[in-house]
């Protein structure tokens, strides 16, 4: 063993690396998660097509471009541990981690290669500032290094705060997010394309009722992208 090894072993013994994943301890100190949590993600391919489950939850409701999610979320999976990780436990590296398999997604389809700048589903102020970020942001900040286009943090806020949106149902969920979005920089997305970022879609409600917003200033054009995708 050399002496490289040799320390990077005994630092390891002390200061191991885990798995934010499932919790083992990893190889290799660059590693978010190991080998068999990576190959557990579900990729969805949706960034690739056109039609695909995600823009279907939008189509006939608001004049989208077009939607993707990169990856299935299920229950008590890898990934929803990673998520509650990353939401709840302030491992914003997992976020930006999950942005840059987004970009690379992205970045390989040519569905989105005119997109013009990146803007976070907005929390409400008091949310964001009990959790520290926002997480849309973070992984906006990911995408945005591998595709090389901005994002835009405050040009559309959530004005009023609202019910959790867990246990409602499509129509709850859309009575209790409709008009709760407010653009206050029109001029830095108007005649732009923009990429609506978020972490997980369901019913797609509340990222309906922001986008139906963004889409009020002229020629702004909108497209969603997703971490996951869930249809329960």
């Amino acid at each position: 063993m050399t002496a490289t090894n040799l320390i990077h072993s005994f630092s390891h013994l002390f200061f191991p690396h885990i798995c934010s994943g499932c919790g083992s301890d990893l190889i290799n100190d660059g590693q978010l998660i190991c080998l068999q949590c990576s190959e557990s993600l579900s990729t969805t391919q949706f960034a690739a097509h056109q039609n695909n489950p995600v823009e279907k939850i939008f189509r006939g409701r608001i004049g989208i471009t077009n939607a993707m999610g990169l990856l299935y979320f299920t229950k008590d999976s890898v990934l929803q541990n990673l998520l509650h990780e990353f939401k709840y436990r302030g491992k914003k590296e997992i976020g930006f981690y999950f942005g840059k398999m987004m970009g690379n997604a992205l970045i390989k389809s040519n569905l989105y290669n005119n997109i013009d700048a990146l803007i976070p589903l907005p929390l409400f102020s008091s949310k964001e500032k009990i959790r520290g970020y926002n997480q849309a942001t973070v992984l906006c900040e990911g995408v945005s290094e591998i595709m090389n286009v901005p994002v835009l943090k405050n040009t559309i806020i959530r004005a009023i705060a609202t019910e959790t949106q867990t246990r409602k149902n499509r129509i709850e969920r859309w009575q209790n997010i409709e008009g709760k979005f407010e653009v206050k920089d029109s001029k830095s997305i108007q005649n732009k394309h923009i990429l609506l970022i978020d972490d997980v879609v369901t019913t797609g409600a509340t990222l309906e009722s922001c986008a139906m917003e963004l889409l009020r200033v002229e020629g702004t054009k909108v497209s969603i992208g997703t971490l996951a995708y869930t249809s329960t």
